[in-house]
């Protein structure tokens, strides 16, 4: 019989962050760059938002440019990291069940969860990537 996964076995741990004041051009070449989706902001090691590669896009979905230095500039010129992120975080505390998570997930318009310690700092992040494999391995 398998074990019951704890948070710990399903987050992804120190997860890849931008610090508020960043440039959006940052974020977006983080996402651009890696396989994840969803991009914790943090001021210090507290998460004060979340950004998206979807995020982005509505901000230039009708941007018409193939150059991707130029997207970059005007992403900067126009927008900045708190004009695109989102600041209505869901979190859990690094002790919550799994379960939790997939609850908080379950309604469709959440798809990352932020995980934080005892002191309120960044922990680790859930998505529901992180929830499918774990029901793959389960299976």
């Amino acid at each position: 019989m398998k074990h019951k996964p704890s948070l710990s076995d399903v987050m992804t741990s120190d997860p890849q962050t931008v610090h508020l004041g960043q440039p959006l051009s940052d974020a977006y070449a983080l996402l651009e760059s890696h396989p994840f989706h969803h991009l914790p902001v943090v001021d210090g090691q507290t998460p004060v938002g979340m950004i998206s590669s979807t995020d982005i896009l509505k901000l230039v979905y009708d941007v018409e440019s193939n150059d991707d230095r130029m997207l970059r500039t005007m992403l900067d010129h126009q927008f900045t990291l708190e004009d695109a992120m989102t600041t209505d975080l869901v979190t859990v505390r690094n002790a919550e069940s799994v379960r939790k998570v997939a609850g908080h997930m379950s309604s469709g318009d959440v798809h990352s969860v932020v995980v934080v310690k005892d002191d309120g700092t960044l922990d680790g992040i859930v998505t529901s990537s992180d929830l499918i494999r774990q029901l793959a391995d389960l299976l």
